[in-house]
């Protein structure tokens, strides 16, 4: 299989503290400072698909106001990607996960 294509790519190299997070059990590098938006689509993580034809989705307006972006974190809450920044640790899934999966 091929390594997932980045949907997002830097135009400017940023400096900072690295945070790693785990996006559906995929490690992922990101920069202290990024959103958890950033971060998926520069990794190439599908965070959703179009409900009416299955084509991959992620993110519309980029600002917290359509919820295009939600993710669900290993606590349970559901978080808005796009305004959220990366925290070191963070686990998160593209669906809500049943609280016994999440922890053993």
């Amino acid at each position: 299989m091929d390594a997932p294509k980045p949907q997002f790519r830097r135009v400017a190299v940023r400096a900072g503290q690295q945070a790693t997070l785990s996006f559906e059990g995929t490690t992922i590098t990101a920069t202290a400072g990024d959103s958890v938006l950033a971060a998926l689509l520069e990794s190439g993580a599908l965070i959703r698909r179009l409900e009416f034809g299955g084509e991959p989705r992620a993110g519309f307006c980029l600002m917290g106001a359509c919820q295009d972006c939600w993710v669900w974190s290993a606590e349970g809450g559901r978080i808005r990607a796009c305004t959220t920044p990366v925290s070191d640790g963070m686990i998160l899934f593209a669906e809500p996960q049943p609280m016994a999966a999440i922890h053993g």
